[in-house]
């Protein structure tokens, strides 16, 4: 592909990052247009909660989605390279299996006992970062051939990923969803803690499985990989034995749920989950995170919300009123409005926007 053609691709790529897309369709977009810049065979895109780097929706292709389970253990509880968590913590946020195992992927478990079963060989897995949060994860695969993704792909990449991270926090400010009328008694789901089957639900749990677009089969149904997720970190969450993420439904309903492992008598082990619609206050940081609030901001906007005069800021971050009054100010500009209602009703209201 000529350099021309790689930049106008390019460029409509990001134009579309910017463009106000919900997640689905943004998922879509970007993975159409990247294999219009390079070859691909299978992808993996799933938008994250930056406290946690839990997946809140994810897009899995084929052969991926059949290895969903074997994906996330090796995510969670086992040791291997190119995590998540590391590229979202380190200075590049792309890169290759052939790059970390020096062109061996049999020393990584993944690339031995995922991807080439699967019939894959290199991958490209790339932390979607936006300032110094993670909005999502992409994880992109060709088939098993001795070369794999270049240091160039890689990097084309990496300059794209600020752009995916921005349509993905985007679509947090642009569509939250605390519907009153869908609130009701929380679900209980209980999963096998080897198969992660769905071994039994209450009715609330059955009906907010629905909204995830699963089904409740006690014994048949496999907990969908949002749910799993949860799960796994809990299980691998040492000294807690719990995991708490915050999901988003294909409505667009924001859900919380926290897992915690059950253990027998005769050292069995389920995983309970239970799943609660989110108000406004739950999603509070998530939403002050995406209007990208530096963190002396982030928390006087957060006592702001939880009622606390200016005196009180004051004593609690002991910082000067007038410190509290210019923290505000800039608070005020990138919510767009004018005085502390405003930034409750548009934090903790039916959602924010943004223009």
């Amino acid at each position: 592909m000529d350099r021309a053609t790689t930049r106008r691709r390019t460029e409509a790529l990001i134009r579309r990052c910017h463009a106000g897309l919900g997640p689905e369709q943004l998922h879509d977009e970007v993975l159409t247009r990247l294999r219009g810049l390079m070859s691909i065979d299978a992808a993996f895109l799933a938008t994250v909660d930056p406290a946690t780097l839990l997946f809140t929706s994810a897009t899995s292709e084929a052969p991926l989605d059949a290895a969903a389970s074997l994906f996330l253990e090796n995510e969670f509880g086992q040791p291997d390279v190119n995590k998540f968590a590391q590229l979202a913590a380190a200075d590049g946020v792309a890169r290759s299996l052939d790059d970390a195992t020096g062109h061996d992927r049999g020393r990584s478990p993944r690339g031995r006992e995922i991807l080439a079963p699967l019939g894959l060989g290199d991958e490209l897995r790339v932390a979607l970062r936006c300032g110094s949060s993670t909005w999502g994860v992409l994880c992109l695969h060709r088939e098993a051939a001795a070369t794999g993704f270049s240091d160039a792909e890689a990097a084309l990449v990496a300059s794209l990923a600020p752009h995916i991270a921005a349509g993905l926090r985007r679509g947090v400010v642009l569509g939250p969803s605390f519907d009153d009328d869908v609130a009701g008694a929380a679900g209980l789901v209980v999963l096998d803690a080897g198969a992660f089957a769905i071994t039994s639900a209450n009715v609330a749990g059955e009906r907010l499985l629905a909204e995830l677009g699963a089904s409740a089969r006690p014994g048949l149904t496999r907990a969908p990989i949002l749910l799993e997720a949860v799960a796994r970190r809990a299980l691998h969450e040492r000294g807690s034995d719990t995991a708490r993420a915050r999901l988003r439904s294909p409505d667009g309903h924001w859900l919380v749920v926290e897992a915690s492992v059950l253990r027998d008598g005769d050292g069995g082990q389920q995983v309970a989950v239970v799943i609660e619609h989110a108000d406004g206050r739950e999603l509070m940081s998530l939403i002050l995170a995406a209007f990208e609030l530096t963190a002396r901001e982030q928390s006087v906007a957060e006592l702001v919300l939880r009622g606390y005069s200016t005196r009180q800021i004051v004593d609690e971050l002991r910082i000067s009123r007038y410190t509290v009054q210019d923290h505000l100010k800039a608070v005020f500009a990138k919510f767009g409005v004018g005085s502390r209602r405003e930034l409750v009703a548009s934090v903790l209201g039916a959602g924010a926007t943004r223009t």
